[in-house]
């Protein structure tokens, strides 16, 4: 039976730390505190940010600080902290807290009061009320410690900053999907290829993932110990939930070809459960013995939260896995994608992307097609898939890719459009999409800034939260949307190559 593996965001914590000092007194930090509160309650209570703010004691001094920074390192449930200085807090005190901070840090510039009682502004209330340079002074000394953090600005009334704030905390979800991530490649990646090779070991000290290799056989050997009892139930879910073509259906010259892809669907699950894997890749060079290349399987697990990776690409199975986590709870989805083919109809340019089988139906809110079809590639059995077009929309195409000494994340902002005729003969999932800004720089600035051919396409977040998350996790992001031109990518791809290697140091 299908079973989500996107957690639900209401589980992770962030944690609401305000900086004050003993200097006030007793009186002005129990107001500080009461208002910190209020601040934390209307965050904790916005639909627009999806993980629990759990507020924390005013900190007034070096060693509370570095002790809360210390234990939100500790604690697994802790996504991110979220500070703000609601009066003046030195920033020197938090040197060795923010030092320690292991964890993604958002800068909630904001004061209690959203409109200024003018006639009753006294002394009492400015030293109360003093976020606008208490903030400046925090601000100082994240940049001086080279703190990466996400600054908000404004009021927490104010829809805007509970936007921002709610794009944070899906990126710190992201970051925290992949630290101690497992993921299982079958086999090795497709022979030849170049941009599906990486580090792994880089990988797991930059990205926090475990890349590592299972024997085609051994999930052979899971597929081959499925009983019928649980390839019937699989057969029946499907019956229920797709249009499922007449020869696959019981009684159908091919019925024992949808049996075979839910038995191998129900080995793969289980395998990635009994592992703790949240991600794998296969390859069509590497069957062993599986007698088809799984489609239908695939298809399912990464609705369902899986990351995949066709042909042993594990880093975009890290990123397809990374996007369903950071679109939690939203409609939409996030799948494996390729760029196949262009409609270079001069002003009405198209993309058509797919794959050889495996793309999520979370892509699609229509109920999709069960069917069979020749592979023509991997010398095995005709594979089940689904077929459905995505829904037209708003989208972000996005690739990752190992240049020896960095990692690189390439994000497209992209439009999902119907499809201009139907396609009765193309037997796989896909979506239809017009790039942003046009055609032409979109695919000059993607082959510029060497970006894959595989891709994760969601539906679900936009490019805010992947700038976020890339800066958590430390690696470099070129963006192409609305706004890019070709000299100015150009520019900004040579910048990054000088400020990456210079900040590696000798």
């Amino acid at each position: 039976m299908s079973r989500s593996v996107v957690p639900d965001l209401a589980e992770y914590t962030v944690w609401f730390l305000t900086g004050s000092q003993g200097l006030y007194g007793e009186e002005t930090l129990r107001q500080v505190a009461e208002q910190s509160q209020e601040v934390a309650r209307g965050l904790q209570s916005a639909a627009g940010i999806p993980v629990t703010v759990e507020w924390k004691p005013v900190l007034t001094d070096s060693d509370a600080i570095r002790r809360t920074m210390l234990a939100a390192n500790a604690d697994d449930r802790v996504i991110g902290v979220i500070a703000w200085m609601h009066t003046f807090s030195p920033a020197k005190m938090w040197i060795g807290g923010l030092d320690a901070l292991q964890k993604p840090l958002l800068h909630l510039h904001t004061q209690a009061n959203l409109a200024l009682p003018w006639g009753e502004i006294d002394f009492d209330f400015m030293n109360l009320n003093q976020a606008a340079h208490g903030d400046r002074e925090f601000g100082y000394i994240e940049t001086r410690l080279g703190v990466p953090r996400t600054t908000v600005v404004g009021h927490v009334s104010d829809p805007a900053v509970i936007e921002r704030v709610g794009v944070w905390s899906r990126a710190a979800a992201g970051r925290t999907a992949l630290r101690g991530m497992r993921l299982a490649r079958f086999g090795d990646n497709m022979r030849y290829v170049a941009v599906t090779e990486g580090d792994k070991t880089e990988a797991e000290l930059t990205l926090g993932v475990q890349v590592n290799t299972w024997g085609v056989n051994e999930l052979v050997a899971a597929v081959d110990a499925v009983d019928d009892a649980a390839v019937d139930a699989l057969v029946a879910e499907y019956l229920e939930t797709y249009l499922v073509d007449a020869e696959l259906r019981p009684g159908g010259a091919r019925h024992d070809s949808l049996r075979e892809g839910a038995r191998i669907e129900a080995g793969l699950r289980g395998f990635l459960e009994e592992g703790g894997f949240t991600a794998f890749t296969d390859s069509f060079e590497d069957l062993g013995g599986l007698r088809q290349l799984p489609g239908l399987a695939v298809q399912r697990l990464m609705a369902d939260g899986y990351g995949f990776g066709a042909e042993g690409d594990w880093k975009t199975a890290v990123l397809v896995r990374a996007a369903a986590v950071m679109g939690a709870g939203l409609p939409g989805g996030a799948s494996l994608m390729e760029d196949y083919t262009y409609h270079l109809e001069p002003g009405a340019e198209l993309i058509l992307g797919a794959h050889m089988l495996e793309v999520s139906p979370s892509l699609s809110s229509q109920r999709a097609r069960l069917t069979i079809a020749p592979l023509g590639i991997g010398g095995k059995d005709d594979p089940v898939r689904l077929v459905f077009t995505a829904d037209p929309g708003p989208a972000l195409v996005v690739a990752l890719s190992d240049l020896r000494d960095r990692f690189r994340l390439v994000a497209n902002v992209v439009d999902t459009v119907e499809l201009p005729a139907e396609m009765p003969n193309l037997p796989v999932g896909h979506a239809v999409w017009k790039p942003r800004p046009d055609f032409r720089t979109s695919a000059t600035a993607w082959l510029t800034a060497g970006a894959a051919h595989h891709t994760v396409m969601t539906t679900q977040i936009g490019v805010d939260v992947v700038r976020d998350f890339a800066k958590m996790v430390g690696i470099e992001l070129l963006v192409i949307d609305e706004s890019t031109t070709i000299a100015g990518f150009e520019n900004e791809v040579r910048w990054n190559a000088a400020y990456h290697r210079l900040a590696q140091g000798l």
